[in-house]
This record gives C-alpha cells, sequence and structure tokens, in this order.
C-alpha cells in the first residue's frame, strides 16, 4: 500500500547505521592520520615513499588505542593507554547518533537499543578489520578486544545520541527521562552518581595540586625534552588524553590502596617507593620516596564526603517509611559505587611493556572493595540522617495542615422512608433505604495535552502527596501502637496485676445478644 503524502517515511534504520559507523570511523581515521603526518613532519625522517606505509599503520594503530585496544610488542603487552583519546570516537559516534534519529523513524524511546545496534554492530566490524590490518612484526593489536570495545564504545555513545535527538524531538527533558523509573531505581542512580561525580573532583584537585607544588621539575623535564612547536603540541595532547588516568589513580590514593608505579612500587597514603620513571612531565605530580606528604592526607576525607551526598541525594528523592530501611538503601549505594570505581581502576591500570613498568595501576578489587566500604558507611549514616530530619519535617507540615484545615462539613441527612404497614419491623432487621434517582450525565469536553511544565508539575504533586500519605501511614501505626500498650496497662491493672490473671474469667459473665423477630400475638400464621 503505497505511503500517504503526509506520512513520514525513514531510511532503513540498519543500512543508515552502516553508513554511520563508516562514517563515524572515517573521520576519526583522518583525524589520527593528520596528527601522525604532523609529528613525521617534525621528526626526521627518511624519503616520503619508504615511511607511507607504516607511517598509515601506525596511524591506524593510534586510532585503535584510541578505542583502548591493548596490543603486543617484543617486550611484552603495551595495555597502559590514554582514557582520554575514547572522547574523540564517542563524540563522532553521538553526533553520527543523533544523524541517525533524524533520518530513520523511531517511534517510541524504549527501541532506542535498536538504533544502537544498528551502529554498534558494523563499527565493531570495522574495529576488528583494522586491527588485522594494522598487524606487524613489532606490533600486534588484539583483535577480540578490538571487536569488544568497538561495540561496546558505539552502543553507549551511539545510543545516547539517539536518545538526546529524541528527546528533543518529542519534548522530553532529563526530569521527565528519570520519574519514568522506578523511586528505588532512581534514587540509587542519582546517589551512585553524586558519588562518583564527588570523587572524580577530588581525585582532580588532588592531581592539580600536587602537580602545582611540583611544577618547577615538570618545566625542567619538559626543557630536557626539547620537543619543540610541534613536539610540544604533540607532548601536551598525551598528556591531556592521559589526565582522566591521573584523576582515577588520584582517587585510589584518597580511597587507601594507592596504586604501583612498576614492579615493586607503591605510592599510597601509608608508603611512597617509586623507581625510575618514564620523561613524562605530568609525572612530576608524584610524591618522593618515604612518607606521604601530609598535605596529602587530607584527600582521605574525599572518600566519604561523598557517601555522604550520595546518601543525602538517595534518601532525597525515595524516602523510607521505616527508618531502618534507610542505611541499607545508602550502603547499596556505596556498593554499587564500588563496582564502578572497580571497572575505571581496572580500566586505566595497564603495563608498559617493559618488565619493570608491567604492573602499572591501582588493583581494582582492592580499590573497589575500600570504596564500597568507606563510601557505603558514609552514605548509610547520611541517609538515616536525611530520612529521619525528612519525616520529622513531613509530620510538621501534616500536623500543621490538620491544625489550617476547615471544618468537616456535615453530611446530608437520609432520607427518611415510610414502609408499608405489612412490613414486619423489629430489632435486626435490614434498614431499606430509597435509591437515589442518578443524575444526568453530563459531557465533558477533552481537555487539552498537558504541556511538559503541567505534566512536571503534575509528577511533583503526586510524589508529594505519597510521601506524605506515608508520613500519616506511619504517625498512624504509632499511635495504634501507643493506644494498644495503654489498653493492655490499663487491662493489667483492672485485672490487679499479672499474677491474678485468669481468676476474673472464671467469674465474669458474658452477655450474649441475639436478633429475635416476634410477630403480632394477633396476626395469623401465614402459609405459603
Amino acid at each position: 500500500m503505497p505511503a500517504s503524502p503526509h506520512e513520514t517515511v525513514g531510511r532503513p534504520i540498519y543500512a543508515t547505521g552502516g553508513i554511520a559507523a563508516a562514517s563515524a570511523a572515517g573521520i576519526g581515521l583522518a583525524v589520527i592520520v593528520t596528527l601522525t603526518m604532523a609529528g613525521w613532519v617534525a621528526a626526521p625522517h627518511d624519503t616520503f615513499g619508504e615511511d607511507i606505509a607504516d607511517l598509515l599503520r601506525g596511524a591506524v594503530l593510534s586510532w585503535l588505542v584510541g578505542h583502548h585496544v591493548s596490543f603486543s610488542v617484543a617486550e611484552g603487552q603495551i595495555s597502559l593507554l590514554p582514557m582520554g583519546l575514547v572522547l574523540l570516537p564517542g563524540l563522532l559516534l553521538y553526533r553520527f547518533g543523533r544523524w541517525l534519529a533524524r533520518g530513520c523513524v523511531i517511534e517510541r524511546l524504549r527501541h532506542v537499543h535498536r538504533a544502537a545496534l544498528a551502529i554498534a554492530g558494523p563499527y565493531a566490524a570495522i574495529a576488528g578489520t583494522l586491527a588485522l590490518l594494522a598487524r606487524t612484526d613489532e606490533a600486534v593489536p588484539s583483535m577480540p578486544r578490538a571487536l569488544l570495545m568497538g561495540f561496546v564504545i558505539a552502543f553507549i555513545a551511539g545510543g545516547l545520541g539517539v536518545l538526546r535527538q529524541l528527546m528533543r524531538d518529542k519534548g522530553v527533558a532529563a526530569r521527565d527521562l528519570l520519574d519514568l523509573m522506578p523511586a528505588r531505581s532512581r534514587s540509587l542512580l542519582v546517589g551512585m552518581l553524586a558519588s562518583t561525580g564527588t570523587l572524580l573532583v577530588g581525585g582532580l584537585v588532588l592531581f592539580l595540586v600536587a602537580l602545582g607544588l611540583n611544577l618547577p621539575e615538570a618545566v625542567e623535564i619538559t626543557r630536557s625534552l626539547a620537543p619543540g612547536v610541534v613536539g610540544g603540541t604533540l607532548l601536551l595532547i598525551v598528556q591531556l588524553a592521559y589526565l582522566p588516568n591521573a584523576v582515577v589513580f588520584a582517587v585510589c590514593y584518597a580511597l587507601g590502596p594507592g596504586f604501583a608505579m612498576g614492579v615493586s612500587t607503591v605510592v599510597a597514603p601509608t608508603e611512597v617507593s617509586v623507581g625510575a620513571l618514564p620523561a613524562l612531565p605530568m609525572l612530576a605530580a608524584l610524591p618522593s620516596n618515604g612518607a606521604a606528604p601530609v598535605l596529602s592526607l587530607g584527600a582521605l576525607v574525599v572518600p566519604f564526603v561523598a557517601g555522604a551526598i550520595g546518601g543525602v541525594l538517595t534518601q532525597r528523592s525515595a524516602p523510607d517509611v521505616v527508618s531502618e530501611a534507610a542505611p541499607l538503601w545508602g550502603f547499596v549505594c556505596g556498593v554499587t559505587t564500588g563496582l564502578l570505581f572497580a571497572a575505571l581502576a581496572g580500566v586505566a591500570g595497564g603495563s608498559l611493556g617493559a618488565q619493570r613498568l608491567s604492573e602499572v595501576g591501582p588493583s581494582a578489587w582492592q580499590v573497589g572493595v575500600v570504596a564500597a566500604l568507606e563510601v557505603g558507611v558514609a552514605a548509610a549514616v547520611a541517609a538515616w540522617i536525611a530520612n529521619w530530619w525528612y519525616t520529622r519535617k513531613q509530620s510538621r507540615l501534616v500536623a500543621a495542615e490538620r491544625v489550617a484545615a476547615p471544618e468537616p462539613r456535615p453530611e446530608p441527612a437520609v432520607p427518611v422512608v415510610e414502609l408499608p404497614e405489612d412490613v414486619p419491623v423489629g430489632k435486626g432487621l435490614a434498614t431499606v433505604t430509597a435509591l437515589r434517582p442518578r443524575e444526568e450525565e453530563k459531557v465533558v469536553e477533552e481537555a487539552p495535552e498537558p504541556t511538559v511544565a503541567e505534566r512536571r508539575a503534575a509528577l511533583r504533586r503526586v510524589r508529594q502527596a505519597r510521601r506524605r500519605d506515608r508520613v500519616v501511614e506511619r504517625q498512624a501505626r504509632r499511635e495504634a501502637r501507643r493506644e494498644l500498650r495503654a489498653q493492655r496497662r490499663a487491662d493489667r491493672r483492672a485485672e490487679g496485676g499479672w499474677w491474678r490473671r485468669g481468676r476474673g474469667d472464671e467469674e465474669a459473665e458474658e452477655e450474649m445478644y441475639g436478633i429475635t423477630y416476634e410477630a403480632a400475638p394477633d396476626e395469623p400464621e401465614r402459609r405459603d
């Protein structure tokens, strides 16, 4: 059946996804080749024809490194890769994800995963193919890792681009998207992101302060390298690409386990022991061997601050009626944060091939366990305090509303119905109530579709009403338990104490009430 001219006909989603994946990979390769050519021009080299093949292989290998694909060399494995280079393919895939959403018809937000798969599948195939083409005798990229990382990065970045474009087209705000989630899942997500963000900000501040205190040493290392203008620019790009790794290392230092800068080395609040390091200016931020600097010990407070913030935000979006449950959810927030940082620690560390630098970075499992405990305990305490404060505040609001509430209106009197004389009247008989006439049905005009602001306000009112209902229910339970205890104490006092319980039951007489129906004495018996 031909489509109507008024209907929107979009492109095929999977074919468009393949075009988006190829375009993102092509532009990323073009940028990497340009930077590689600039470095080749600045460095001494032979004729262009002899180096062109190696130059292109090096550019492809750099593109794979940007996707965090490790490779093997003669000295060992190179897996300590800059996390910042993932930003380039991520931005490209995000932009082409939005392009795909504009060109294809995606009816619902829950269908975003189809568009993400349409981009991730071809992109992973391209990454695996380039890993095969970039193999040389000196460097062998890992093809399974290229397939995996290419798929993961394309699925996340491309999916976010598709989701952002759909939200913009449909007029859906980010807060409305969070409101679609269950209250408890939303609260845990907000708490985990807040704790993680606080830890990362604390790690960034710690690294910048350490680098600022050792800035003369960093300048001296740069002068000794004498990179020139082009080489200095590339050196700066490399250090910016490794900045996320340095921030994660600083967070691991603040958590306590620290990190290693080679075999049998450690950089932690308890001890600092490092050997010879590569000539990289940003490594001047590392402390000297011996005891850790006293100023750096202040960073140990960061995990507890992060846990407190995460615990408060966890309970703010989903308060608990039962106060004992609040610390539990706060600790769960800390556990999820620990799992996330264990993954970040595993990605940030790695090996630099040489035997002495085969172990660089933090221990993932140690960081995860310590982060879960420190952040989780702080989040549990903060969640309990926040829940207690919020419940107390809501109780005051409910009490104030009760005092200010108007007097209830008297209920309309029930109409008295005169019964016929032959209808028997007595105790226990059902009451006959006349039915009220049904009101005429009113035609209700369809209300206009609410705007985004009205939907937000309605959802906010619903959440506030639910919270007030929980507080009222909790107060009712407390009052019921208090009255029950008072009644039991009164019963025990009336019986003369617990040692005389049971005597009154033998002497007490229970009055039994029944329902009897009496007919008039002069009324003849009816027979059917």
